[in-house]
């Protein structure tokens, strides 16, 4: 991809060479562009300056191109995952130097601060408003040619040996999420039985790490059938029932039991699909909401509170992402299936036409690369 120069006198000065880099821009809501930007550079010295070798879309970025997040400014460059090498390191970088291939973790994070000491690292309070999702959000992010990461050392991650860029990049964010706000939080165990109601990428990737702890039965629940049939034969679902249809509560009911299921969790950010989980689950059991909501849900505690039920809701706080990556190394997770497209960085406005169409196109991520 061809850089950009210009050369700048002011004055008597001497020239400085400003150089360009290519970047999806959010121009407000429902515009967006592949333009030239300045390149990144050091401004704390905690910072690096990162290569992107591979990044993706999230659905969060949908959210913020429909005008969902209205703090995030237009003019800012959207994207919080990706892998890449550095090229820059600030003055207070220890341990990173330039050549270093790393993982950028979606959270910004000191790992000193008290949220951080008892692993609420989404919540580190040395980034700006208290909110660890900086990148794509608050700063510029990674669907870029560089990035700048803060508090590099703390919020990127070591690639091990023979794991893939299209694997890395999956641990950026998504399986985290699944894994810690699904399936940690929803306390899934081995024996126990679980739902997932939403089988796009974040409830995949619910399903196929709830397999790490050995549940008997694990129930994908959509209203695409293909998605169903991904779920089942690629990411560790038992069973699969289509809510679409008339008495799809009673199809699951007679899968895990009639007292309901021991997790249930949500992952499409829609009322009516957390409000199911409250009938489904069974008294003692969790339901662990993963789901982005943007509207009220009615809570039934008048039904809940003498049956045990645990609620938990959570942004993810990536002290997994190290593990996933583990995992993938040694053959114990199998990541690739959730990459379904492949697309070059400059062709990233065509990923995203893919990505915002899904269900006609048969997408989970996109896997793009420099």
């Amino acid at each position: 991809m061809a850089r950009i120069a210009l050369s700048i006198q002011v004055c008597c000065q001497p020239q400085r060479k400003v150089t360009y880099m290519k970047a999806m821009v959010y121009h407000g809501p429902n515009k967006k562009s592949w333009d030239a930007v300045p390149d990144p550079s050091i401004i704390d010295p905690t910072d690096v300056i990162i290569q992107i070798d591979t990044t993706t879309i999230c659905g969060s970025d949908l959210h913020i191109l429909k005008g969902d997040t209205p703090e995030v400014a237009e003019g800012n460059i959207i994207g919080h995952e990706g892998v890449g090498t550095i090229v820059a390191v600030g003055s207070g970088v220890k341990k990173l130097k330039a050549g270093d291939r790393r993982v950028i973790s979606c959270m910004t994070t000191c790992g000193v601060c008290e949220y951080c000491r008892k692993g609420l690292t989404s919540k580190c309070q040395n980034v700006s408003f208290g909110d660890s999702w900086q990148l794509g959000h608050r700063i510029n992010g990674t669907q870029a040619e560089f990035v700048r990461v803060p508090l590099a050392e703390t919020s990127t991650f070591d690639i091990p040996e023979g794991v893939s860029d299209a694997e890395a990049v999956l641990t950026s964010d998504i399986f985290s999420t699944g894994y810690e706000i699904g399936v940690l939080n929803g306390n899934v165990r081995p024996g126990k039985t679980v739902v997932c109601i939403g089988s796009g990428p974040v409830g995949l990737a619910a399903m196929k790490t709830a397999g790490l702890f050995s549940p008997t039965a694990v129930v994908a629940v959509d209203m695409d059938d293909n998605r169903l049939e991904m779920a089942t034969r690629l990411f560790g679902a038992t069973h699969a029932v289509n809510n679409s249809k008339d008495g799809w509560q009673d199809d699951i009911l007679r899968i895990v039991g009639k007292d309901g299921a021991d997790v249930v969790m949500e992952a499409v950010g829609v009322p009516a699909s957390l409000e199911a989980c409250f009938t489904l689950v069974k008294p003692g059991g969790n339901v662990a909401n993963i789901g982005v909501h943007g509207h009220p849900v009615s809570l039934p505690m008048e039904l809940l509170w003498t049956r045990n039920v645990t609620i938990t809701t959570g942004l993810v706080n990536m002290t997994t992402g190290p593990m996933m990556l583990d995992l993938i190394a040694a053959g114990k997770l199998d990541v690739l299936p959730m990459g379904t497209h492949q697309f070059k960085l400059d062709h990233l406005m065509d990923a995203y036409d893919v990505f915002t169409n899904a269900a006609k196109n048969n997408a989970l991520k996109m896997i793009i690369s420099k």
